[in-house]
C-alpha cells in the first residue's frame, strides 16, 4: 500500500523512497467526546480510498493528544452498541515537521534516533469536536505550510461554535430560529436569570453544548422541572452552552462542496431526515450511528421544486457566510408555512458512508469514492495561508 508497512513502524530511513503518488495522511481520533465517530469515519474513508492514485497514511490520534501509527485494519474501527473504538497511546510518536522545504512525518521513541517516514502532501483530516474540526488542528496545518482538505482557521471555528455560526448566519441575511446563549460564568454566577432567559423561549427547548457535534450532550427539554439535569449533561461536553426554541418543522440538509477554481459552491439535491424505529425524540447519537435502520433519508426531499432550489441557494449562501472550504453539510428546518429556517453548518460532517453527506451526494450523481477523490484534489490545488 506505502512505501512502508503502518502496521509494522520499525522502519529506517533507508527504507523511505520518493513517492510517486500523491501523498494523504488520513488524520483521526482525537482528544474531543466524537473521538469514536472520527474513527469510524476514518475507516469508511480508508475502505473507499483510491489507493492505486494516493498513496494513504493513516495517522491516529490518542485522546491523550498523541500522534500515532495505528494498524491498517480498518475492521478495528467499526462501532456497535457494545463497543466504540479507540486509538491507544503508543511508545512511538508521529509528528509533522518541516525539513528541507518538505512536510515529512516522523517517528520518535525515547532513546532512539528519530526516523523519517518521508513526505506528505494533503492532510485528510477527520476529526469532530473540539481539537479538530474548530480551527485548531487547521492551524498547526497552516504553521507547517501544509495542505489539508476541508475549512480554513477560521471557518472551522465559526462553523463549531453555534452560537458565533449564528451571528455570522443573521448578518448575511438568514433566518435562525429564538435562541440564548449561556457561558460557564452566567451560568455558575446566577442559574436563576438563565432559567427566566430559558423561559421566555417557550417549551419545548433543545440544550446543546455550544461546541460539540455528533448530537454529543443535547437534550430536549418540555419543562423547567428537567432543565438544569439538561445543562448538567451538555456541560459535561462544553461549559458554553446554546439553548435553543423548539421548531416545528421537517429536518431537511444539503451537502455543499466546493467549486473549482473560482467557480460557486456546487450544491447536492436536498435530503430529509426520518427518524423511523427506535425510542428517539430527535435525530440523536445512536440514531446517527449506532442503530442501522433508525433513521431514513429521502433525497431529493419530497418539498416543493421551488423550496428546493431555495434550500441549495441558502445553503451556498451559509457556505459562502462562514467562508468555508472543500465540504459543509448546512441543516434547515422546513416550516407547514413553508419557511426555511437555518439550524447550522457542519463544516466538517459525518463521512461515514452511511452518513447523510455523502448520501446526498450519492443521489446526486458522486459516489463515496469519487467525493473523496474530489476533496483530496480540491485540498492539492488550494494554497496555505492568506486565500
Amino acid at each position: 500500500m506505502s512505501h512502508f508497512d503502518v502496521t509494522h513502524p520499525d522502519v529506517t530511513p533507508a527504507a523511505v523512497a520518493a513517492p510517486t503518488r500523491p501523498r494523504v495522511a488520513v488524520l483521526f481520533g482525537g482528544r474531543s467526546s466524537e473521538h469514536a465517530v472520527s474513527c469510524v469515519t476514518a475507516a469508511g474513508v480508508l475502505g473507499a480510498i483510491d489507493q492505486e492514485k494516493y498513496e494513504v497514511i493513516p495517522i491516529g490520534i490518542a485522546k491523550s493528544g498523541q500522534w500515532v501509527l495505528p494498524t491498517a485494519d480498518i475492521e478495528q474501527w467499526s462501532l456497535t452498541a457494545e463497543s466504540l473504538p479507540e486509538v491507544v497511546a503508543s511508545a512511538k510518536t508521529v509528528t509533522l515537521a518541516e525539513i528541507g522545504g518538505a512536510h515529512q512525518l516522523i517517528v520518535a521513541a525515547p532513546n532512539a534516533v528519530p526516523q523519517e517516514l518521508g513526505t506528505v502532501d494533503v492532510v485528510f483530516p477527520l476529526l469532530h469536536g473540539p481539537f479538530g474540526e474548530d480551527g485548531t488542528i487547521q492551524g498547526l496545518l497552516e504553521l507547517s505550510d501544509t495542505r489539508y482538505v476541508g475549512a480554513g482557521v477560521s471557518a472551522s471555528a465559526m462553523g463549531m461554535d453555534k452560537h458565533f455560526m449564528k451571528v455570522v448566519f443573521e448578518s448575511a441575511g438568514l433566518t435562525v430560529g429564538p435562541y440564548v446563549t449561556v457561558t460557564d460564568r452566567q451560568w455558575l454566577n446566577d442559574p436563576e436569570l438563565v432559567r427566566q432567559r430559558v423561559e421566555k423561549l417557550g417549551f419545548p427547548v433543545f440544550v446543546k453544548p455550544a461546541r460539540a457535534g455528533s448530537s454529543m450532550g443535547i437534550s430536549k427539554v418540555d419543562s423547567l422541572m428537567t432543565l438544569d439535569a439538561a445543562i448538567a449533561e451538555a456541560r459535561l461536553h462544553d461549559p458554553k452552552l446554546v439553548i435553543e426554541a423548539g421548531i416545528i418543522g421537517r429536518e431537511i440538509e444539503c451537502a455543499v462542496l466546493e467549486g473549482r477554481g473560482t467557480t460557486a459552491p456546487r450544491t447536492s439535491m436536498p435530503g430529509e431526515i426520518a427518524v423511523t424505529q427506535g425510542d428517539h425524540e430527535f435525530y440523536d447519537f445512536n440514531a446517527k450511528y449506532v442503530e442501522d435502520n433508525a433513521a431514513s433519508l429521502s433525497c431529493p426531499a419530497d418539498i416543493p421544486e421551488s423550496a428546493i432550489a431555495r434550500v441549495r441557494e441558502l445553503s451556498a449562501v451559509a457556505f459562502d457566510a462562514v467562508g468555508a472550504e472543500g465540504l459543509s453539510r448546512v441543516d434547515f428546518f422546513y416550516t407547514a408555512e413553508g419557511e426555511l429556517i437555518i439550524n447550522e453548518i457542519n463544516t466538517m460532517p459525518g463521512f461515514t458512508p452511511k452518513s447523510m453527506y455523502p448520501q446526498m451526494w450519492a443521489a446526486s450523481g458522486m459516489d463515496y469514492a469519487t467525493l473523496i477523490d474530489e476533496l483530496i484534489h480540491l485540498a492539492l490545488n488550494r494554497k496555505t495561508g492568506l486565500r
